[in-house]
């Protein structure tokens, strides 16, 4: 077992466009079908697998292009510190000042390393300054517990 680490940065607004967010359903829609539902249908299915937002499940980070893996651990006390690290560069541009207190911030990297050595997934978002908007997420990997039929990325 190992975690991948996914950072995003962008503006609130393209944050919030949840269809690109969204992996298309399994079964494509009938032919009969209304063409703007085929249409958007397509649109998922070709976008979602290589945009860069972050997925509404973490464990579909594993779907992403493998370019956006921002670091591999072995061990969840890497992955968490990795977290820190980027809590740390980004907390002066933090929107609310409650989310720049530093021992907030250290209760998150310990809880983060606590689930991540149980196996689970962890994702964490902040507003930064007006309209950004920050995404951090280590997904664990080989095999993820949400999604074990997801494939490991950098395999």
């Amino acid at each position: 077992m190992h975690q991948h680490g996914y950072l995003w940065t962008g503006p609130k607004e393209r944050f919030d466009n949840e269809a690109l967010r969204r992996p298309p359903h399994p079964d494509p829609p009938p032919a009969e079908s209304r063409p703007e539902l085929i249409l958007r249908y397509r649109e998922a299915a070709a976008e979602f697998p290589t945009s860069d937002l972050p997925p509404l499940e973490t464990a579909y980070w594993l779907v992403k292009p493998r370019s956006l893996v921002r670091g591999t651990w072995d061990e969840a006390k890497e992955a968490a510190a990795w977290l820190g690290e980027c809590l740390s560069e980004y907390t002066p541009r933090f929107a609310s000042e409650r989310d720049r207190d530093t021992r907030c911030l250290a209760r998150v990297v310990a809880t983060a390393a606590e689930q991540l050595h149980s196996g689970a997934d962890v994702s964490y978002g902040f507003y930064l300054e007006r309209p950004s908007y920050l995404s951090l997420a280590v997904v664990t990997c080989s095999p993820n517990r949400s999604h074990p039929e997801l494939a490991c990325p950098v395999a």
